[in-house]
């Protein structure tokens, strides 16, 4: 599988899948027609599969457009089949799906919205996380509860380690100050750093990221790490307690 990195709008990021055993093309989380459009025609001329991973508009932004010009069928969970544009098949949580030759699983990751998922494939080794999971952070919750975004980021937590993981926006420089500042002892974020500021310097995703990555760094996966507590005088709380006040600290960052 070959995955094309798109930048859309301001930070957004959409990804062009290419199975180059059976040819197909998909795309996920396209959010302007224009971008995603400019290098479909231009590498495949063909997109048969739109899949998005909530109903938010710079996620969904380009289905209309891109499904009318190539006639492709636009891929959705279910408790977004009223949001989702132009959405032609529903997907369930745990639905196993092909894209071409490509196996993926549907993960129901509530929280930043009610009916957010994310679309992982155990042979590829990938996970593509949407709002959900950030570099370094973890999206908003808008229209979830805080215990919902909790659950979910811990059932993303547990996939296997070595996982790449390609989130919807590149808010990684940002989310690395929040992480120090809370997390200032930890040594991993220090190699982040070079690591960020070197693709930033050369105009390059800091995406992908790995799940082993995550749990040595990102902040919102070491709800239970001393130094955490020491930094947020929490500690003697529990885990969902230092995530919602995480999270609510970050809302103001």
């Amino acid at each position: 599988m070959n995955i094309e990195i798109i930048p859309c709008l301001d930070d957004n990021y959409s990804y062009l899948l290419h199975d180059q055993i059976s040819n197909t093309v998909a795309i996920i989380d396209p959010s302007d027609f224009l971008a995603c459009d400019k290098i479909i025609n231009k590498n495949y001329k063909k997109l048969d599969f739109i899949l998005n991973t909530h109903h938010h508009y710079d996620h969904v932004g380009g289905n209309v457009d891109l499904k009318k010009k190539y006639n492709s069928t636009v891929l959705g969970f279910e408790n977004d089949k009223n949001r989702i544009p132009a959405i032609d098949r529903i997907l369930k949580d745990n639905q196993e799906f092909k894209i071409g030759t490509l196996n993926f699983t549907t993960i129901f990751i509530p929280g930043h919205t009610k009916g957010h998922v994310a679309f992982y494939s155990k042979n590829e080794k990938v996970l593509f996380s949407g709002d959900t999971l950030f570099s370094l952070g973890c999206g908003r919750v808008f229209e979830g509860t805080y215990e919902q975004m909790f659950h979910s980021l811990n059932r993303l937590k547990n996939l296997p380690q070595d996982t790449k993981v390609y989130c919807g926006h590149e808010y990684t420089h940002k989310n690395l100050k929040f992480c120090q500042k809370f997390n200032p002892n930890n040594s991993f974020l220090e190699v982040k750093k070079n690591t960020i500021e070197l693709c930033l310097k050369n105009k390059k995703p800091t995406i992908p990221t790995s799940i082993e990555e995550e749990i040595k760094t990102n902040i919102f996966f070491r709800f239970n790490d001393p130094d955490v507590k020491k930094a947020l005088n929490l500690e003697n709380s529990s885990d969902i307690e230092i995530f919602t006040k995480l999270r609510d600290l970050k809302d103001n960052f």
